[in-house]
This record gives structure tokens, C-alpha cells and sequence, in this order.
């Protein structure tokens, strides 16, 4: 159930990004195809971050130190924009225009993710 609960909130927080951030876009065909298309494109954003963030968290460990944690929105920018890359790849109508679309996409994800966590806990089951 946890899993479901973060999903839907990477899909409610990538939507609200698509809203604030100019360059980053769902182009649905109706309703339900967005909807579709915001819940795939947040599962590949979820595994993106699974598997490579924690690599290029040790790999970069000196970049991450040298500038003291902001290396850390250029990587979340460029999972960003991998993100875009494989969904264009799946012919999923999800877009991002470039490096600063996915920089700030990133930020504005982050901290809505982080404000919908804060109302809505992932552990609901555990009640």
C-alpha cells in the first residue's frame, strides 16, 4: 500500500510541476491519457532515483562536498531529464524544454513531494 500511496503523490506532485514550471509538459490526448501517462512517467521518475541516484551519490561524494550539498540540483535536474528522455522513448506525451525546465521541474518536485508526504504519510496500512 505504501508504494501505491508514493506513487499517486510523485504522479499529484509531477502534475502541480507541469502547472508551475514552464517547459515541463503533459500533452494527453483526454483526461484519463494524462492521468495515465502522469502515473507511468512518475513510476519511471521513482526508478530513475532508486537505481542511479544513490550511484552517482557515491561516485560524486567529492562534488557533493566541494559544493556543499548543491551539486545535488544538477544531478536531480539531469534524473530529470532522463526521465523526459525515457518517456519520449515509451512515445509517452511528457516533455521537458532543456536543462533549466529540469532544474527547476526538479525543485518544484521535490519540495511538493515532500509538502504532500508531510500531509499524507505513506504508512496508512500500518494504522
Amino acid at each position: 500500500m505504501g508504494f501505491l500511496i508514493r506513487l499517486a503523490i510523485t504522479a499529484v506532485a509531477l502534475w502541480i510541476t507541469t502547472l508551475i514550471v514552464p517547459g515541463v509538459d503533459v500533452h494527453g490526448r483526454s483526461g484519463g491519457n494524462t492521468v495515465l501517462t502522469l502515473i507511468v512517467v512518475a513510476l519511471i521518475f521513482g526508478v530513475v532515483n532508486a537505481v542511479l541516484k544513490p550511484v552517482i551519490k557515491v561516485v560524486g561524494c567529492v562534488f557533493y562536498l566541494l559544493t556543499l550539498g548543491l551539486f545535488a540540483l544538477v544531478v536531480n535536474a539531469l534524473l530529470f531529464l532522463l526521465t523526459d528522455r525515457i518517456a519520449r522513448g515509451l512515445d509517452l506525451p511528457f516533455q521537458v524544454d532543456g536543462f533549466w525546465a529540469a532544474f527547476w521541474g526538479a525543485i518544484v518536485m521535490t519540495v511538493v513531494t515532500w509538502l504532500i508526504s508531510v500531509i499524507v504519510p505513506d504508512n496508512l496500512d500500518r494504522r
